[in-house]
């Protein structure tokens, strides 16, 4: 029996429905954690769900848009009848991989609807289901960024993404500050150049850009904070 199994686990993995989301999910299923699989569609959230279940995974879909407070509340209360308490929070949930704006000339439309998502929504997560993050014994936090958000290789092009990913980067150093003392890990990953709707095809597989972030999930207690990791490796910021 795993760790996790022991103690019941719970996980919620945004936009999650498909790709490195959906990978997260089964790979965390597979170490014990009951995985609550968020989608927007709440049709392919039940669908995906299904076939994790299906495959022996404990995994059910909600329904959940991250750019909304009052869904954020929602999920929050369901998680506290339900379940009482969470364990692990993967913000995989992002958009607008912008390749073809240039700063100079950016749609202001496009960036602010990035960051409701990219940022403002792991940020509006973070805080809502903080609480039952508390009544873990071993709380986790995994902002999935991008090497596309690190300062010291960002050059042009994509602006919405990568300017809304270094702001998930600064995020996660805020936050891993401020909860540092209360025993919960806030780090954010890179999954790498993954073969997935967003990234195209030529990638690596879904399987190994979803490791980063359940290798953040299930860090030890001693485990780092503050980070920002691909492949359990450091990555410059």
């Amino acid at each position: 029996m795993t760790a996790a199994a022991q103690y019941d686990a719970v996980a919620v993995v945004t936009g999650a429905n498909r790709g490195i989301g959906r990978e997260v999910c089964r790979q965390l299923a597979e170490r014990g954690y009951r995985v609550v699989l968020t989608a927007r569609d709440p049709g392919k959230g039940r669908a995906a769900a299904a076939a994790l279940t299906e495959a022996g995974a404990r995994a059910e879909s909600y329904q959940l848009d991250v750019t909304s407070d009052t869904e954020a509340a929602e999920l929050a209360t369901h998680l506290k009848r339900r379940h009482g308490k969470l364990d692990v929070l993967v913000n995989n949930a992002a958009i607008s991989y912008d390749t073809w704006q240039r700063a100079a000339g950016a749609d202001l439309g496009t960036v602010r609807e990035a960051a409701e998502t990219n940022l403002y929504g792991p940020w509006r997560l973070a805080m809502a289901l903080l609480p039952l993050l508390r009544a873990s014994p071993h709380p986790r936090i995994v902002n999935v960024s991008s090497e596309g958000g690190s300062l010291a290789g960002m050059g042009g092009g994509t602006p919405a993404y990568s300017v809304t990913k270094a702001g998930l980067n600064a995020l996660t150093r805020v936050l891993a500050a401020e909860l540092r003392q209360e025993g919960i890990l806030v780090n954010a990953v890179c999954p790498g150049w993954v073969a997935t709707d967003m990234g195209g095809h030529g990638g690596r597989p879904v399987r190994e850009g979803a490791a980063s972030a359940v290798w953040a999930a299930t860090l030890p207690d001693d485990g780092p904070t503050g980070g920002f990791f691909r492949d359990g490796r450091p990555v410059p910021w």
